[in-house]
């Protein structure tokens, strides 16, 4: 009977000792590291590859160094011109201090995730509609600048943010149209004006040289007749102007 209680306490013992090893034997990827805390203090961040800790008085936290993919769901935005859009956009960001990343923040990726959809939301919502269509580099430039600051703390690099689709109410597309279409009608109405002005002025700039030269007046005056009459086969009377004609005597 004592031999099957020493045996079993043998393989208690044993059993206790592997798991023991067990969890003081850690194994850390590249891109991996362990934050340690002994006794409930951190003491040091260890890694990549094979590690011994303390067991049962030193605790690790494995954290991923890698740039993390995150998308930021879709947010209703009101614009500065009071334009409802909705808007949605991925960021790219990662740890670059395991430790603030585990003692700053309870969960660092839905906290950066959060402040994500309140940084979007307050940074659209001082641009009106036109700039967030046509200015969606210099948003993600700011989006990021904001991000990458409040994220400092936590040891967090924000690397870019894209803001990825602008959705806009049926009725706001068909009234954008309506605008662009009259925008394009404005503009050939200017070019139009501009082209009659510089046509005015070309014709008041030959006027004056013809003035200046009778003879080549009176040419000019026969070319236009001859490019009246054509190759019509009727007659036509034409008055000429004496003051022309006197041209020629002198």
């Amino acid at each position: 009977m004592s031999l099957d209680l020493d045996f079993a306490f043998t393989i208690v013992v044993a059993l206790f000792l592997l798991y023991v090893v067990a969890q003081a034997i850690w194994i850390f990827r590249e891109y991996e590291r362990g934050v340690v805390f002994t006794l409930g203090r951190y003491t040091k961040t260890i890694g990549p590859g094979l590690k011994f800790v303390i067991p049962i008085i030193q605790k690790v936290v494995r954290v991923d160094l890698r740039v993390k993919v995150e998308d930021v769901p879709t947010q209703d935005v009101i614009s500065r011109d009071n334009v409802s859009v909705k808007v949605n956009a991925v960021i790219y960001y990662r740890v670059i201090d395991p430790a603030r990343a585990i003692i700053s923040v309870e969960d660092f990726m839905v906290a950066t995730s959060q402040l994500a959809q309140t940084t979007l939301r307050s940074v659209l919502g001082k641009h009106e509609l036109d700039e967030m269509l046509a200015e969606r580099e210099k948003l993600n430039a700011d989006i990021q600048s904001i991000l990458d600051q409040q994220t400092d703390p936590w040891g967090i690099k924000v690397a870019n943010v894209e803001i990825k689709h602008v959705d806009i109410d049926e009725s706001m597309v068909r009234a954008i149209a309506k605008q662009a279409e009259a925008e394009r009608f404005r503009r050939a109405k200017i070019i139009y004006a501009q082209g009659e002005e510089q046509a005015a002025n070309n014709l008041v700039e030959a006027g004056r040289k013809l003035a200046e030269q009778p003879n080549a007046m009176l040419l000019r005056y026969f070319a236009a007749l001859h490019d009246v009459a054509g190759n019509r086969t009727s007659t036509i009377v034409f008055p000429i102007p004496m003051d022309l004609l006197s041209g020629l005597k002198s």
